[in-house]
């Protein structure tokens, strides 16, 4: 196992001494290189030492990765959608010597943890090991980060990384609830984040991931609400540069392109996919997070936008680098045209122009989904004497609507509660739409309540607001009695 070395580390002007310096990573290590990647503890010796928060810094050398924008690009489309890590650039010099131009990771850890969870000591884990230990040999074999129940706590050290002072049986917990009693998964697991997920890796064919062979690179943190949440890591193999799933050799350019939306949906040793969308409300959830992500930033060619300009940010220091894996040429095709001979990268656009139109025209993405026409939340009328203590939300829906969802909370500290909403038989209405209605007692006076919607038909859903994640519909009921 590596061990952290005390140096001095200089960032933007400003010095740390006693910081633990060390390469990491497994697959992305390769002896006798300058540009491996790196992990700098800035509180090695000194808990107190940090920059700007941060305690750690995680540089990637952007293994097989000619562009130098898959893990840039990944890492900003996702923190649209569900936490993830922030990602820019670094140059890298070791005893004043320009090492080379690496992309700088924000740490999952402590700040990242209490920025999006509000807690950073509860039971947290990666899946994948960079130094794998011994386990008893009843363990099942070669299951890595997959989640597959296992009766011995000791199996699960060899797949799983925990960085927290305990958590072993809460892990195990979240694989015997998913595999044995998937009715209840949402007890211990947030699935909406985990759809998102796995949507973001199957979208942008990321399979050096759970998606892919291994099931590695994410982590797990339970939350302040006993939910487990999944957090996207090591991401410079996405855009199809690692090309296995697990079933049969590595894919190809074509194959790559033409990725199933629903890749492991019967594949019962991928658990974390195939129990979440055997639930069909589940997989009409994690369909609409695929339209969504590939509306908002493929097919619109923002993704184009995005990854050129990171290039024209880089250029330089790239040129520069004298350890670099690619030449300036190479870099420079790399958005368009397969590089390399061996490893076969797929330009960025080659592969994903054509993913586009594959996804757009794929049966399981082309059913019409409810949209949510009109809602509203009822005031209290100029007349009324009685102040009004509990929402009324109203909600019309087009294209036949079966159900509409209601999740709401009173405040961040708090999960969110999931109600259906009853029909409501309003007269008048176009064809197609349809009316409903539900009552949420106000538990105080001044309450206010955070909500989003999913509207649901036979074939489809879809949410309100669309930027639901990070911005719900708000609502104060002081409010509604003025």
């Amino acid at each position: 196992m590596a061990q952290d070395i005390a140096g001095e580390v200089e960032i933007d002007g400003k010095r740390y001494e006693g910081a633990g310096v060390r390469f990491r990573g497994n697959n992305s290590y390769q002896l006798g290189l300058k540009r491996n990647p790196f992990q700098i503890k800035l509180n090695f010796t000194d808990k107190d030492k940090q920059h700007q928060g941060y305690t750690a810094l995680k540089l990637s050398s952007a293994l097989r990765d000619p562009s130098m924008v898959r893990e840039v690009l990944f890492y900003n489309i996702a923190r649209k959608y569900t936490p993830a890590p922030r990602a820019s650039y670094t140059k890298l010099y070791v005893n004043n010597e320009y090492v080379g131009l690496f992309v700088n990771v924000e740490s999952v850890d402590g700040k990242f943890l209490r920025e999006h969870f509000n807690s950073d000591g509860n039971s947290f884990f990666k899946a994948g090991v960079d130094y794998k230990s011994p386990t008893p040999e009843t363990c099942k074999q070669n299951i890595y980060g997959s989640l597959e129940y296992e009766d011995n706590l000791a199996c699960y050290k060899g797949n799983f990384e925990m960085g927290s002072a305990e958590g072993w049986l809460d892990l195990q917990e979240l694989t015997r609830m998913l595999n044995n009693n998937p009715g209840d998964i949402e007890k211990i697991l947030d699935v909406d984040r985990a759809l998102w997920m796995h949507a973001l890796n199957n979208v942008m064919v990321n399979l050096n991931s759970y998606s892919g062979n291994y099931s590695i690179n994410y982590y797990l943190y339970k939350d302040n609400f006993g939910r487990f949440q999944t957090i996207p890591w090591d991401l410079n193999l996405s855009f199809g540069s690692y090309k296995n799933t697990g079933k049969g050799s590595d894919l190809d350019l074509k194959d790559l392109q033409k990725l199933d939306p629903l890749l492991h949906a019967d594949n019962p040793y991928k658990p974390l996919i195939s129990k979440l969308l055997s639930n069909e409300f589940y997989r009409k959830v994690y369909l609409a997070h695929l339209r969504q992500i590939l509306d908002e930033n493929f097919a619109n060619g923002e993704y184009e936008t995005r990854a050129r300009a990171y290039q024209a940010l880089v250029v330089v220091p790239f040129n520069d680098d004298p350890n670099k894996s690619y030449s300036v040429e190479e870099f420079q095709r790399s958005l368009n045209e397969t590089i390399g001979k061996r490893s076969k990268i797929p330009g960025i656009v080659e592969l994903m122009s054509k993913r586009i139109r594959y996804l757009k025209a794929h049966p399981d993405m082309t059913a019409l989904p409810s949209a949510v026409t009109d809602v509203s939340v009822q005031g209290r009328g100029k007349f009324d004497n009685q102040k009004l203590n509990a929402f009324k939300i109203n909600v019309k829906a087009d294209r036949f609507p079966q159900r509409i969802h209601l999740y709401y909370r009173f405040g961040k500290d708090q999960a969110y509660r999931a109600v259906l909403l009853s029909e409501d038989m309003v007269g008048g209405l176009p064809a197609g739409v349809k009316a409903f209605t539900t009552l949420i007692d106000a538990p105080t006076d001044n309450a206010a309540i955070d909500f989003y919607l999913v509207a649901e038909n036979a074939g489809a859903a879809s949410f309100y607001p669309t930027n639901y994640m990070t911005q719900p519909k708000v609502v104060n009921i002081s409010d509604l009695n003025k």
